[in-house]
């Protein structure tokens, strides 16, 4: 343990403690904009800067030690009128135009330079301008980007992937995709982790909210939304509300004030999904020697751009079963049309997400088979959600609990636990046990594969058969996870895994809490959901069973394989 002073204010602290941790213990919180703890310590913004008495230089909080005997000042006239100039320079490299830039009054550069009371920048503007597909899902503006380096950090010591790099020297320096290409030819998956890891604009998701408004706007346009899970668990941050407050039954309410005509829950084909694929790996199983192992995921689109960009071989090994989003998007224009009495060709449908690679996976030619342009039309992501409820001056506080519309608002804790890390492999399990024992396990038989941790390996035995399973969040575990196989360090019958750390709870297109892993906190109200829901089991969501007893048959039918099922190795 250390001693030292801060702000007159004594302090001990384990050895190896920076400036910025110790002064957090005694309540003092220095301001920063680089700074991500374990992943970006490097001290660029020169913002957390302080005084430490005896030392000529001020130093930078966030990777200077604390030492014994230091006495350390945050806010001294030094430091003050330092930060403030560092401050400025940003700005000056900067576009400050907050009205029109998406994080305006969730931007930690606004709030500092709000705060230090900076009124005027007394350099000349210089902020770095560039080209941009803006057609793409992710965008880059680097008139407001701070080269703070976090997007590369996450980039690469996160998700391993490498997208992001530093070019140029001194008021030269930028950032920019990686060997200097288009966006569109680099491996990027599309994950969104850059997006809510940058404190400031300077990347954010394709905003297309106008189109959905559009939509809404058409007399000729039958609007239908569907909700995915994770989204229940942060919508209520970008408009004010609470955890507490920010109910399912509020959200509906909400899309309906602003004007959707059907209002649906994606836990429906979440609860469908599982079916479709817990019915093929048990099916492979069954006939072990004829497949190759182990059988992936498919759900999440990040995690397949990944495996087609960086593991090729192991397309192969995918589940032929398409997301839940894209179940819904086929079965919107075909099932539920003609169970509705709707003309398919005038739905148009709508996906609110927890991520940014679900505007691409919409677009992809292989999930489209209803014979529409599009399945599934546009997708918003969470925070889109949150702007498009404010557009409308919907107040939160007034908003009462509705409920979904009826049949296809149906769904079970088994598909609410989708959006968590590890919630598809439990919610397969369940339905596999039923499936294949006549009979419920208990709910949380399978919970060994909860929890945080990015990589998790457990085995169930199932009528005494051993079923190894592995559960992956974040594609910097992923590549871990498929370098082992490869070398035959481990091996797996089925195999979960979801490009965003803590699963889509902790997705690209999620309310940004700058600093924060919002994941598990979110992950834990899906789990509380689930632990209180009507049916836990996929099985018995009465939608699912309605829609194979009118239209499907069972599942893997040959129109399950025609609507919900697909094959991405071309």
């Amino acid at each position: 343990m250390v001693k030292l002073t801060i702000n007159d204010q004594k302090v001990t602290v384990p050895e190896g403690t920076t400036i910025m941790q110790a002064a957090r213990e005694v309540g003092i919180e220095i301001p920063h904009l680089c700074y991500l703890k374990d992943i970006n310590d490097i001290g660029a913004c020169r913002v957390c800067i302080v005084e430490l008495e005896g030392m000529e230089k001020l130093v930078t909080a966030c990777n200077t030690p604390a030492e014994e005997g230091m006495v350390i000042y945050t806010n001294s006239p030094r430091v003050r009128a330092t930060r403030k100039i560092n401050v400025q320079l940003i700005l000056s490299d900067h576009d400050g135009k907050c009205a029109t830039c998406v994080r305006s009054g969730n931007c930690s550069l606004q709030t500092i330079a709000n705060d230090l009371g900076i009124l005027e920048i007394p350099y000349e503007l210089i902020a770095e301008r560039n080209r941009w597909d803006k057609r793409f899902p992710m965008i880059r503006e680097a008139s407001k980007c701070i080269k703070c380096m976090r997007c590369i950090q996450v980039c690469d010591k996160i998700q391993d992937m490498q997208v992001w790099n530093v070019s140029g020297s001194g008021f030269r320096t930028t950032v920019e995709v990686s060997g200097n290409i288009p966006i569109q030819e680099a491996d990027c998956s599309l994950c969104g982790q850059c997006i809510t890891h940058c404190p400031v604009g300077a990347l954010r998701a394709r905003d297309d909210v106008d189109k959905v408004f559009e939509a809404l706007a058409d007399p000729e346009k039958i609007t239908m939304v569907q909700i995915a899970p994770a989204v229940r668990t942060a919508w209520g941050e970008g408009i004010g509300l609470g955890k507490e407050e920010s109910t399912t039954g509020k959200l509906v309410s909400a899309l309906r004030q602003v004007g959707f005509d059907y209002i649906f829950d994606t836990v429906y084909t979440a609860d469908l999904t599982i079916m479709e694929e817990g019915s093929e790996f048990l099916e492979k199983f069954q006939n072990k020697n004829d497949n190759k192992w182990p059988m992936f995921t498919s759900c999440c689109p990040g995690w397949l751009r990944f495996v087609r960009s960086q593991y090729p071989e192991f397309v192969e090994y995918l589940s032929t079963a398409k997301s839940p989003q894209q179940m819904f998007g086929a079965m919107s224009k075909t099932y539920i049309a003609r169970k509705l009495g709707l003309d398919p060709e005038k739905i148009f449908c709508v996906s609110i997400m927890p991520c940014v690679s679900k505007k691409f996976e919409c677009d992809v030619r292989q999930v489209n088979d209803t014979g529409m342009e599009k399945d599934v039309d546009l997708v918003l992501t969470t925070r889109e959600l949150s702007r498009m409820i404010r557009a409308d001056r919907i107040k939160a506080e007034d908003l009462k609990d509705e409920t979904f519309d009826e049949m296809f608002g149906q769904g079970t804790g088994a598909g609410l636990i989708f959006g968590a890390s590890g919630g598809v492999m439990e919610a397969a399990l369940r339905s596999a046990y039923y499936l294949i024992t006549g009979k419920n396990s208990k709910p949380d038989a399978f919970k060994r594969v909860r929890g945080p941790k990015g990589w998790k390996s457990s085995v169930f035995e199932i009528e005494g058969v051993p079923v190894h399973v592995a559960v992956v969040s974040g594609l910097g575990n992923a590549r871990k996870l498929l370098e082992s196989i490869k070398s035959g360090q481990v091996s797996y019958d089925f195999v979960e895994i979801m490009a965003c750390p803590g699963g889509c709870a902790g997705g690209g297109g999620q309310p940004i809490q700058d600093g924060a892993d919002m994941a598990a906190d979110r992950g834990k109200i899906l789990y509380g959901l689930d632990s209180v829901a009507d049916s836990r089991f996929s099985h018995e969501n009465p939608a699912v069973q309605m829609t194979y007893e009118e239209y499907l048959g069972k599942p893997l039918s040959k129109r399950s394989h025609e609507l919900l099922h697909t094959s991405l190795e071309q």
